[in-house]
C-alpha cells in the first residue's frame, strides 16, 4: 500500500514530463539530419517522445505475456514477443490516426496487415531454427497475442496523439487509471458483493460503482481544464457532461481491460504479471486498464470532435 502511494505520484510525474517533452518536440523545425522524422511542413512529427516510451513499456508487457504462455507449457520466445509488441504499437499508432499528422503519412490496413504477416513469419522461423516443429502453432499464436494485446490495441494511445495533443493523451490515461484507484478504495471500504469472483475475487460491485464515479468526476475535471486553458480547437466545445460520459466510458473500459488481464493471469496460475514495479507487480498489471481504454478513448474523441 505504502509503495503504491509513493510510486503512483512518481509515475504520474513521469507521464506529465513525457507529455510536456512530446509537445515541445512537435513544435520544432526538424534539422536536416532529422528530416526523415518531419511532416510535410518541416516540423517534427507528434509522438516522438511518447512512441519510444510506449515501445519500451509494450516490450516489457510482452515479456510478461510470454511468462504466462510458458507457465501453461507453451513455447513463447521473449525476442519474438517483444518484436511483435513493438511492431504492433508502431504499426497501430501510425496507421490508425490522421495521415497528415502521422510519421511518413502511412495509414490503412495494408501496413498493419503487413506487420501482422511479418510477426507470424518471424515467429515460425525463430521456432524452427533448431529443427523443432512441435509447438509451432502455439509460438505463432503467442506472437500474434503480443502483437494485438500488447501492441496494436495500445497503439490506439499513439493514434490519439496523431489526432490531438499529448495533454489529451495524458487525460485519457489518467482518467482510465482513476477508475482503478476509485474502485480500490471504495471496494476496500464498503465492498461486500463480489463482481466476478471466479475471475477476480477482489473486485466488488461497490468498487466498480465507486471507480466509475471517480473516473466520471476526473473526466469532468479534464473537460473543465480544456475549457479553462484552451485545449485543441476540435474539443473546445466539450461540456462537463461530455467529460463525465467520457470518464465513465473510460472507467468501464479500464475495468474490462483489468478483467481481461486477470483471465490471463488465472490461466497461467500467477497472481501478478511480474515484480518489476514494487507494490504494483509487473508492467502489465499497470497498463492492463489501458488495453481497452485506448480504443474507447479514441473512438469517443473522434465521435465528439468538432
Amino acid at each position: 500500500m505504502v509503495r503504491r502511494l509513493i510510486l503512483g505520484p512518481i509515475l504520474i510525474a513521469v507521464l506529465i514530463g513525457a507529455a510536456w517533452a512530446d509537445e515541445a518536440v512537435e513544435g520544432m523545425i526538424a534539422p536536416a539530419w532529422l528530416a526523415w522524422l518531419a511532416l510535410a511542413d518541416g516540423r517534427l512529427a507528434p509522438g516522438l517522445v511518447l512512441l519510444p516510451l510506449g515501445c519500451v513499456v509494450c516490450g516489457r508487457a510482452a515479456i510478461e505475456l510470454a511468462r504466462f504462455y510458458r507457465a501453461g507449457g507453451m513455447a513463447a520466445s521473449r525476442r519474438v514477443v517483444v518484436f511483435a509488441a513493438v511492431i504492433g504499437v508502431i504499426s497501430g499508432g501510425l496507421t490508425i490516426g490522421a495521415p497528415e499528422r502521422a510519421l511518413w503519412g502511412v495509414q490503412g490496413g495494408a501496413p498493419l496487415a503487413t506487420a501482422a504477416a511479418l510477426v507470424v513469419a518471424f515467429a515460425l522461423l525463430m521456432h524452427i531454427r533448431n529443427r523443432e516443429l512441435q509447438g509451432a502453432c502455439g509460438a505463432a499464436g503467442a506472437a500474434l497475442m503480443a502483437f494485438v494485446y500488447a501492441g496494436v490495441i495500445l497503439g490506439f494511445i499513439m493514434a490519439i496523439r496523431t489526432e490531438f495533443s499529448a495533454w489529451v493523451v495524458l487525460g485519457v490515461i489518467l482518467t482510465a487509471k482513476s477508475c482503478d484507484i476509485g474502485a480500490y478504495f471504495t471496494g476496500t471500504l464498503i465492498g461486500r458483493h463480489k463482481l466476478i469472483p471466479w475471475i477476480s475475487p477482489g473486485k466488488t460491485w461497490e468498487g466498480l460503482a465507486g471507480g466509475l464515479i471517480t473516473s466520471g468526476l476526473v473526466g469532468m475535471g479534464g473537460a473543465a481544464l480544456l475549457a479553462r486553458f484552451g485545449g485543441p480547437a476540435t474539443l473546445a466545445h466539450l461540456s462537463l457532461g461530455h467529460g463525465f460520459i467520457a470518464g465513465v466510458l473510460l472507467g468501464l473500459s479500464a475495468q474490462l481491460g483489468d478483467l481481461s488481464a486477470s483471465i490471463l493471469k488465472r490461466d497461467a496460475g500467477v497472481k501478478d504479471s511480474g515484480k518489476i514495479i514494487p507494490g504494483m507487480g509487473g508492467v502489465l498489471d499497470v497498463i492492463d486498464s489501458l488495453v481497452l481504454a485506448g480504443p474507447a478513448g479514441y473512438w469517443f474523441l473522434m465521435a465528439v470532435r468538432a
